[in-house]
């Protein structure tokens, strides 16, 4: 349970954002913007879920009757229209619309689905919604001491269980059991849950950034083993990548392995406040550009983590936002070759007053696996 008045000094925070972005008013579903506001975690659903928070503080609700013991519980102070499934939900917006009186609403514009911005602007009017995904989701950019804690516990998990998976691992086993055998261990270890699905792929198939693994493909002596996969704890994400290989390791494998490691060192060792995240971004990716290997690049260095797997900062060319004390995110070169082999290393950084820390410590020396 969060504490209410850290509650509360977030709601300040985009109260303030919304004024000095001259935006009257924000209305969120439910996922991470919103349960990090109120500390009410609903499922996303058919049903019209929204909150509405205004520039000058006063906040505004439609909620499905069916969660009304839930929300009185834990928000009783939002002005709150509640509606059931068999009347329906344009009475509850047209209620609020005309309390709000606000013809400018913004909305997060990775996450706002069709039927609630229709219903928007039903009620609100036709050219009252735009694109306040910056400006909503920029609140939760700067990670506070207790997010940090359960993010690192998140991470501690996830080492944990990639240690007792790979001590496991022999030739011969799927890329699907080693994937139930890792998730059993995040369970067990303490996760609440999964940041996504494990990824799990063995030889020619690492070279998918994000492919899916195979109850058929078996892990054979001299395959690369890249798994991609990450612990959920109160809500926080891990999201770590190593790659291994089974039996021995071709020497040119082993180059690109070394390689991918020094550009994973670089990119932690330039994260720091004030620096940009280009320049993150470009530090580490020179090192794969100045490598024999070149041709191999396919994405970017990093992204941010927190309640989203994937959420600001990118850590990308181009990207001139500056990095800031409490920001956290991704440092994941990767090397891929169709057909043979995929090299990734991701660690979570932390960026603090003067310098920056890995959250992440699990091994990266190459590292063989049971033959």
């Amino acid at each position: 349970m969060v504490d209410q008045s850290v509650l509360d000094a977030r709601v300040a925070s985009l109260v303030k954002a919304l004024g000095d972005n001259n935006m009257p008013c924000a209305a969120l579903i439910p996922g991470p913007s919103f349960y990090y506001l109120t500390g009410v975690n609903f499922h996303l659903m058919e049903r019209p879920t929204v909150l509405f928070i205004g520039a000058d503080g006063q906040m505004h609700g439609v909620i499905p009757e069916l969660e009304r013991g839930r929300w009185q519980a834990d928000m009783p102070n939002v002005d709150t229209e509640y509606w059931q499934d068999s009347s329906g939900y344009e009475d509850a917006f047209a209620k609020i619309a005309a309390r709000l009186d606000a013809e400018h609403i913004g909305v997060e514009g990775q996450r706002m689905r069709v039927f609630e911005s229709d219903a928007l602007r039903r009620h609100f009017g036709q050219g009252s919604l735009s694109d306040a995904q910056q400006i909503i989701s920029g609140v939760r950019l700067c990670k506070d001491t207790s997010e940090v804690e359960c993010q690192q516990k998140a991470i501690a998990i996830s080492e944990a269980a990639l240690g007792s998976t790979i001590d496991k691992v022999k030739a011969g086993m799927s890329e699907r059991e080693i994937q139930r055998m890792l998730q059993i261990a995040m369970l067990e270890n303490g996760a609440e849950g999964f940041a996504f699905e494990a990824i799990v792929l063995a030889s020619g198939m690492s070279a998918d950034p994000h492919g899916e693994p195979s109850n058929e493909r078996q892990l054979q002596n001299g395959d690369p083993l890249l798994i991609d996969f990450g612990a959920r704890y109160a809500g926080y994400s891990a999201d770590l990548t190593r790659t291994f290989f089974c039996g021995h390791v071709s020497d040119e494998h082993r180059e690109i392995y070394e390689i991918v490691k020094s550009a994973n060192a670089r990119g932690r060792e330039a994260s720091a406040p004030g620096v940009t995240a280009h320049d993150v971004d470009t530090a580490t990716t020179q090192v794969l550009r100045d490598s024999p290997f070149a041709d191999l690049i396919v994405h970017k260095t990093g992204h941010g983590l927190g309640l989203d797997v994937h959420e600001a900062p990118q850590i990308m060319e181009g990207n001139r936002q500056e990095l800031l004390p409490g920001m956290v995110f991704t440092v994941e070169p990767g090397l891929y070759r169709s057909g043979d082999i995929g090299v990734r290393i991701e660690d979570d950084v932390l960026v603090t007053d003067n310098s920056s820390f890995s959250l992440s410590g699990f091994d990266r020396e190459l590292t063989i696996i049971g033959g």
